[in-house]
């Protein structure tokens, strides 16, 4: 994508958050896979995608990847429980994808009224914990093994961000284990610790250096509203570095796919709005 790099003054900046904001089927995920794969040239291997959407691949991942690049992105499904074997079984380490959150909709449907106020269900955090032994090691294999770049995909419409479980959620999976720092997240996972010393110290990474894309799903389709909207409670785009519009507007008697760079702190940026396709190679612009 070398026309995104030059509106984005070089590309992304290692170590930050992203966030695309953009209606379904306007092409976020046709872009997080072209910068996902990226990684394989520019890091030496190809970046995660975390999918929190839970229907069935519905933003079909792999068949876009197939598609656009040839790559079989693989599911990831290795579970380490406390004292377990962490070691990932074969074919692992070429699973690219992972969709252990299965859960949407308002984050007070996964709690209970306690005396003290509300809390989260003990049924449901115990789901959460489970899924964890899955979600945790896919990260850390993957960026103890040189992936620097996430994508997370599947994040559905939501008029008040601070209600929904989605932000929640990827609020604690940026801050606990994507950047986690890998010593501890190691010694934290690969019980006892005495006994793994040795792998552990073999995968270790700069959790610095790692670049997270988040599509988010948005009510609104149009490119003008997009530009004009309103940062709510709970909107991660509040504390991303940088921020990417994708909207669709009137073009004669055509719809038109554009782009726009809203928000890309500690580099040069492009005020333009550019058009874009999807075509047999993923985004190309117009």
């Amino acid at each position: 994508m070398p026309r995104l790099d030059e509106m984005l003054g070089g590309g992304l900046l290692p170590g930050t958050l992203a966030v695309v904001y953009g209606a379904t089927g306007i092409g976020k995920t046709h872009l997080g896979l072209t910068f996902a794969h990226q990684g394989l040239k520019a890091e030496g291997a190809p970046g995660l995608v975390f999918d929190m959407n839970g229907r069935g691949d519905s933003q079909q991942h792999h068949a876009y990847a197939e598609r656009l690049f040839g790559w079989s992105l693989g599911r990831w499904t290795h579970a380490v429980t406390p004292m377990a074997d962490p070691h990932p079984p074969d074919g692992q380490m070429q699973a690219f994808y992972c969709d252990a959150f299965p859960w949407v909709g308002r984050l007070r449907d996964y709690q209970v009224v306690t005396p003290d106020g509300p809390d989260y269900d003990w049924n449901w955090k115990a789901q959460y914990n489970r899924a964890l032994y899955t979600v945790r090691p896919f990260f850390y294999f993957h960026f103890g093994a040189g992936s620097r770049r996430v994508v997370v995909d599947g994040v559905e419409p939501m008029q008040a961000p601070a209600e929904a479980v989605q932000f929640f959620l990827f609020d604690e999976l940026y801050r606990k284990v994507i950047h986690r720092d890998a010593e501890t997240f190691g010694m934290e996972m690969c019980l006892p610790v005495w006994k793994y010393r040795e792998f552990i110290e073999a995968r270790r990474y700069d959790h610095r250096s790692i670049t997270t894309l988040l599509l988010v799903t948005t009510e609104e389709t149009r490119i003008e509203d997009l530009l004009g909207r309103k940062t709510e409670a709970g909107d991660l785009g509040a504390v991303a570095n940088t921020i990417l519009v994708m909207g669709s507007e009137r073009v004669g008697s055509r719809v038109g796919r554009f782009l726009s760079v809203v928000k890309h702190r500690g580099s040069a940026m492009s005020d333009q709005i550019v058009e874009y396709r999807i075509g047999p190679r993923g985004i190309e612009f117009v």
